[in-house]
């Protein structure tokens, strides 16, 4: 995209603010894992950029794992709050990844304490993708119900960002 994601503007609100509004009507405790745009508490993974298993490694030593936790990127502009219910409620006793258009979403999932567990040791295995805890973890993928399968569209290019209704261009 060539900027930060998390600071792209929608409706009057960055794109960070919002997914953090949405989570923390859902799940508490909720914490940022970036640079402190969304309001949150937040936390850095090392290194900063280093990968979304690492961030995850990152947001655990700041909430602990417990508990199943919700995992959401700030790049869902369509995001709800049904979606992150539907994904806290879901039926599944373990971790619970849905799917969009055929492909896993491990970056909006609930993911159970048992596979969190898992987490420190796949990091220190050198693993900073999500491909290494949904091999170790083996959750349940799940189609999301109509209604909600828009809320996990993601956007990863400026021409993708142009096209919703509500933007602030950069």
């Amino acid at each position: 995209m060539g900027v930060d994601k998390a600071t792209l503007v929608i409706d009057g609100v960055t794109l960070a603010a919002r997914t953090a509004a949405l989570l923390c009507a859902v799940a508490d405790p909720c914490i940022e894992v970036g640079p402190g745009v969304s309001g949150l508490g937040a936390v850095r993974e090392e290194p900063a950029g280093g990968g979304p298993l690492l961030a995850l490694a990152a947001g655990l030593v700041a909430v602990g794992s417990a508990r199943p936790a919700l995992l959401v990127a700030c790049d869902l502009p369509h995001l709800d709050s049904a979606l992150l219910r539907w994904l806290a409620d879901h039926p599944s006793a373990g971790s619970v990844v849905p799917l969009w258009d055929g492909r896993p979403q491990p970056l909006c999932a609930r993911w159970s304490s048992a596979a969190l567990g898992v987490v420190p040791r796949l990091v220190d295995s050198g693993a900073s993708a999500m491909r290494a805890l949904i091999e170790e973890a083996a959750p349940a993928f799940v189609d999301v119900p109509e209604p909600l399968v828009g809320a996990l569209e993601d956007v990863d290019t400026p021409d993708q960002w142009a096209r919703l209704p509500g933007v602030d261009s950069w």
